[in-house]
């Protein structure tokens, strides 16, 4: 549940404190169902019974430990991560709660997620919030720069694991955020969390752009379809035609939110590679594309990995970049 608003800054905060509202209504809620595991079980069996008689096990070990050093590399200044896409469902959201919810896993420092992304967004459930107060339009007009961590979570929904989500909206049709606004929160707020990871605005919405400028890496979503990697292609060029090449700080991820997408996904890879480029694959899991809330422990093997690669991937290319 959020906080309450920070005593020390009621008087002069220029916002009425809100209303709290739960995330989603508990009549709507009682239509969801039990989640589904990411993989079926005769799978994670046959997987079980392979480590058992294999040496992939020893592998597999090193290779979550060398991956988890990345993650844990501690940061002199906040990375700023933003996730974007040129269309809805190509698992924007989705990604950004998976980011969140990784870093959050691997590091001590606190984590942030941003919802700069007002319409009607569904991360708040993705990341298990219950409840909604400040959303990143009120906090612009809050947030101050002699605020301590204390203060700035206030305003803040706690998750689990040192994470905390800003919201951007109360699940209200007609919120706002505008670029000036976004600025200042996120400038305000990088030097609170070691990292902070943005769900944007589909592009090229003006905050989507800005935050694509400002964070340290950032991460293009595109649906695994012939639709989907003609058209980031063209994004991909217009942003190398940018006064400052930013492609090279970019992961694109092909995301399967289907079991069979009818594409090559290695010559797709290849083709968004010539931009410059790096491209990481979420396959298609079972629990993710039922929606509603994240469960770590029902996600894939394959989902878990891939996340735990590109979450290491896009961290180390946040270190390029000041």
């Amino acid at each position: 549940m959020p906080h309450q608003q920070p005593a020390g800054h009621a008087a002069r905060s220029p916002r009425a404190t809100p209303d709290s509202r739960p995330v989603v209504d508990k009549q709507l809620a009682a239509a969801g169902v039990k989640p589904r595991h990411g993989e079926p079980f005769a799978r994670r069996a046959l997987r079980a019974v392979r480590r058992t008689v294999s040496s992939s096990a020893a592998r597999e070990v090193a290779d979550t430990t060398a991956t988890a050093e990345v993650l844990q590399q501690p940061v002199t200044t906040g990375r700023q991560i933003a996730v974007t896409s040129i269309r809805g469902g190509s698992g924007k959201t989705t990604v950004t709660a998976l980011l969140g919810t990784t870093y959050a896993h691997y590091r001590q420092d606190p984590v942030l997620v941003v919802e700069a992304d007002p319409a009607l967004g569904s991360l708040p459930l993705r990341l298990g919030a219950e409840t909604l107060r400040w959303t990143t339009g009120d906090l612009a007009g809050i947030v101050e720069p002699q605020m301590s961590l204390l203060d700035v979570t206030g305003y803040l929904v706690q998750l689990p694991d040192n994470a905390w989500l800003l919201p951007g909206s109360q699940g209200q049709v007609g919120a706002m955020l505008d670029t000036k606004g976004y600025e200042r929160v996120m400038v305000a707020l990088r030097r609170y969390f070691g990292v902070t990871v943005v769900d944007c605005e589909t592009l090229p919405a003006e905050v989507a752009r800005t935050a694509l400028s400002a964070a340290q890496a950032r991460v293009l979503t595109v649906p695994a379809t012939l639709e989907g990697i003609a058209s980031t292609h063209a994004v991909l060029e217009w942003m190398r035609a940018l006064p400052r090449d930013i492609t090279t700080s970019t992961v694109v991820v092909l995301t399967e939110t289907v079991p069979h997408t009818g594409l090559d996904l290695d010559k797709a890879a290849e083709q968004l590679k010539a931009t410059g480029a790096s491209v990481r694959v979420l396959p298609y899991d079972r629990h993710l594309a039922a929606g509603g809330t994240i469960r770590t422990d029902l996600l894939a093997q394959a989902t878990r990995q891939a996340v735990t690669r590109l979450a290491a991937e896009v961290f180390q290319l946040s270190h390029k970049r000041r």
